[in-house]
């Protein structure tokens, strides 16, 4: 049997902890070495001193003096966007394999549906956030049939799923969303918005795609449908609970829609919206299911490492 990639995980909040149970049940090339936080009561550190993992209650510098850290080959950092350029800064030199799950995009976007193939060699990948990997395979799969001058997306996750690195990272979100629905969707033009919804009980994830395009005939819409229904596919290939709540819809633009105003200079006015209704269900493998946003960064932050542990095995 090939040996597992030995892995560890910084921040021990609600992502860490759940990325550790992650790799623990469901992985098949991985082994977790080791979990780093700074709150030494933190519930993911007590959960990983139980499951046998090594831990550190000294962020990134108690993680490096862990023994065993020269087997460690991939490091996923769950802490926040200000926290990875100090972390990245101290591993990188030690050759390890970085998966940025916190939105500080200091090495290329990654929606692993998208452009998994493209990274697998670099040493910091950026995992986007969680709007970004459920609502980026689909401007993506609009793009592929025909040019997105502008998409705007509205991730809405419930507010207990929601821990203090994801608040600390608001202003992150909505401008590492924006510019990866760019270079990674396609869009010309790309705007994100994340909802904090305080309703109790909590509701699921929910995400919303409007996309502004050039598409008078109804081949070209049936098309649109079609790589939308492929692409949510790949996505639920590795996040189970990722489906669309409905069909997707394709509507005239109104004559006096001002949407001038959303274009970039020089397009021509587009024809028609494409609205596309997502909802991410959790596997519920450390919060309840309604934490889809946890579910859909993790699994795609696992299936990243999956596959470059993968390819380390490979003679």
């Amino acid at each position: 049997m090939t040996a597992r990639t030995k892995v560890a995980v910084i921040g021990s909040g609600n992502i860490g902890t759940d990325l550790m149970i992650k790799v623990m049940r469901a992985s098949q090339h991985l082994e977790m070495a080791a979990m780093a936080g700074i709150d030494p009561a933190s519930d993911g550190l007590a959960r990983a001193r139980r499951f046998g993992v090594a831990t550190t209650a000294e962020g990134v510098d108690g993680l490096i003096e862990l023994p065993g850290f020269d087997d460690i080959g991939i490091v996923f950092d769950a802490t926040s966007a200000k926290a990875h350029a100090y972390n990245a800064g101290r591993l990188r030199p030690l050759g390890k394999r970085l998966i940025d799950l916190t939105p500080a995009a200091l090495g290329p976007y990654v929606v692993p549906a998208v452009n998994l193939d493209a990274h697998l060699d670099a040493p910091d990948v950026n995992m986007v956030t969680c709007g970004g990997q459920a609502t980026i395979p689909v401007v993506a799969a609009i793009s592929r049939v025909v040019p997105v001058p502008y998409a705007e997306i509205v991730a809405s996750i419930a507010s207990r799923s929601a821990g203090p690195g994801t608040r600390a990272n608001i202003d992150e979100f909505t401008e590492t969303t924006s510019a990866a629905i760019v270079r990674v969707g396609g869009a010309r033009r790309g705007k994100a918005i994340i909802v904090l919804n305080p309703a109790e009980p909590p509701l699921m994830m929910r995400d919303t795609v409007f996309a502004l395009v050039d598409a008078p005939s109804p081949a070209l819409h049936e098309e649109i449908r079609r790589s939308v229904g492929e692409m949510t596919g790949d996505v639920a290939a590795y996040v189970p609970g990722y489906r669309l709540k409905q069909q997707v819809q394709i509507t005239p633009i109104a004559g006096d829609q001002p949407v001038h105003t959303l274009l970039p200079a020089g397009v021509p006015r587009p024809t028609h919206q494409v609205s596309v209704f997502l909802e991410v269900e959790g596997a519920a493998h450390y919060l309840p299911a309604y934490a889809g946003n946890l579910d859909i960064m993790t699994s795609a932050g696992l299936q990243v490492a999956e596959r470059i542990a993968a390819r380390r095995a490979q003679p």
